[in-house]
């Protein structure tokens, strides 16, 4: 079960920090993604990490603005987005799927190689 908290409306240029508990299986053997849908758009990756270590993935869009981080004790993944756009408006979903070993970039932005989904946290940017 992944669930989402933290997201909001903020003005453009401010901040928001979204949490995504994942209680899943072997947590530390997990490929997590943050992902997002806006209206009328396909979901787009955000950025994702493997759980058992290593640094994380990000899309071209949020490189330099977004951060994702783990609380490996908490189970908690957490992706601050700072200097917000009106165009990263959407639905935030966090999802995760058993690994043996960390994805590469290309499937770990994918969103068809992730089975466990969160219900998602709405932002929005104006």
């Amino acid at each position: 079960q992944l669930v989402e908290s933290g997201g909001g409306s903020v003005k453009a240029g401010g901040s928001l920090r979204l949490s995504c508990v994942l209680s899943v299986y072997n947590y530390c053997k997990n490929d997590m993604g943050w992902y997002r849908q806006a209206s009328g758009k396909e979901r787009e990756a955000v950025a994702a990490i493997w759980t058992g270590g290593g640094p994380p993935y990000y899309a071209d869009s949020s490189k330099g603005r977004f951060t994702l981080t783990l609380d490996n004790a908490k189970r908690t993944a957490f992706l601050q987005m700072d200097t917000l756009k009106p165009e990263d408006s959407a639905m935030y979903f966090c999802a995760a799927v058993p690994t043996r070993a960390r994805f590469d970039e290309f499937w770990a932005l994918k969103p068809s190689s992730y089975l466990y989904w969160g219900q998602g946290t709405q932002v929005t940017v104006s």
